[in-house]
């Protein structure tokens, strides 16, 4: 198989798909590789080591397109690149569709086919390809949230985990799957008062048993959110619906009951946000003001730290990638479930039922695209 790589062009977004590495296993799987040029620069790898992983350097992102069978990418493509997808390509990538319906037409009106990292999902309901950059941007929210509690960038102008003889801050993590989880773990490391909410009992049964001494679980529901905002610092949205639009748990009135200077994260943000004021921002302009309450919503919060992320997304992806590349897409979702589940648009039919309901569009059963 052709496999293309092109440099992603999203604003700010230095994250790559593939290191050299996994274009070298590609090439001892007997396909080829199109790089386009620079595209691993943001994440600290070189022309020359893809070329020396056996590569083909092209200088355009629309001669990678022109002649892969497979796109492989980190981030959903932008308006730019919606007229360089060829019917039929294979797209491989982040999507999150159900937070952005010009896309998803997108994809429809191109009959692309759209295997979705965010939706590929294992039998114990884990998603193995969004696991990484979730752990990534959990562990880069309580980080951000104390920048932006400073007083220079309008926050309430305190230290997140205090000093002797004045209290820390409260953090409130909203979710406590693989983000929020990551969230408190790093919040309570930096001494703050730290709670996690979410609706499994049994999930904060096993948080109380993992988490220190000063990260306290309480069950979610709309009562105890409108009285943890309240004394809430910094709250931090974790929630996931897979491939579904994340429900608003924090509302547009309830930012009249957090304090002037509270700061909000919502890593949620790349699947519509569980914070209804809550709009994508990026990492050139990451925040902005309602009601006093600073917003950090940057959309893909890992590329900000592309070193990191790129090996962590590769070590998740590529195993997947070689072996849509060896089976080919059909046979590969026949054969895997959890890749079956990964696609999302197909041949300008949409066979994810969490993105046919966000935009009130017609299902088709992923069996008939598969036969």
């Amino acid at each position: 198989m052709i496999i293309g790589l092109p440099k992603e062009i999203k604003n700010n977004e230095n994250r790559v798909a593939l290191t050299p590495g996994g274009v070298a296993e590609f090439i001892k799987n007997g396909h080829t590789v199109y790089v386009q040029a620079t595209a691993g620069e943001g994440s600290g790898f070189s022309d020359e080591q893809y070329a020396a992983a056996g590569a083909t350097l092209l200088p355009t992102i629309e001669e990678v397109y022109g002649i892969a069978e497979m796109i492989v990418k980190v981030k959903e493509p932008i308006e730019q690149e919606y007229n360089l997808i060829k019917e039929g390509q294979l797209l491989f990538t982040y999507f999150h569709f159900a937070s952005y319906e010009p896309l998803t037409h997108a994809m429809i009106e191109r009959k692309a086919t759209c295997l979705a990292y965010e939706t590929v999902e294992l039998k114990d309901r884990s998603l193995p390809l969004l696991v990484p950059m979730s752990e990534v941007a959990g562990r880069m929210a309580p980080q951000e949230g104390a920048k932006y509690l400073e007083k220079p960038l309008k926050g309430r102008g305190i230290l997140l985990g205090g000093v002797p003889g004045v209290k820390p801050a409260n953090v409130l993590v909203l979710g406590g799957g693989i983000v929020g989880t990551q969230a408190a773990k790093i919040s309570a490391g930096f001494g703050a008062n730290v709670t996690i909410m979410d609706i499994s009992l049994k999930r904060l049964r096993e948080l109380d048993d993992i988490m220190p001494a000063n990260v306290t679980t309480v069950m979610s529901n709309h009562y105890n959110i409108k009285e943890a905002i309240k004394d809430a610092d910094l709250i931090i949205g974790a929630v996931l619906i897979p491939g579904a639009k994340a429900p608003h748990l924090i509302t547009r009135d309830m930012l009249k009951d957090m304090r002037p200077g509270t700061v909000l994260v919502d890593v949620a943000v790349d699947q519509g946000g569980c914070i209804e004021t809550c709009k994508p921002t990026t990492h050139e302009n990451p925040t902005f003001i309602i009601d006093d309450v600073v917003h950090y919503c940057v959309a893909n919060m890992p590329g900000a730290v592309p070193y990191t992320s790129t090996l962590a997304l590769t070590n998740a992806t590529l195993p997947y990638a070689i072996l849509l590349a060896n089976k080919g897409w059909k046979q590969a979702c026949l054969e895997r479930d959890e890749l079956r589940l990964g696609l999302n648009v197909v041949d300008g039919k949409v066979v994810y039922p969490g993105v046919a309901e966000a935009f009130n569009l017609p299902l088709t059963d992923v069996a008939q695209v598969l036969a």
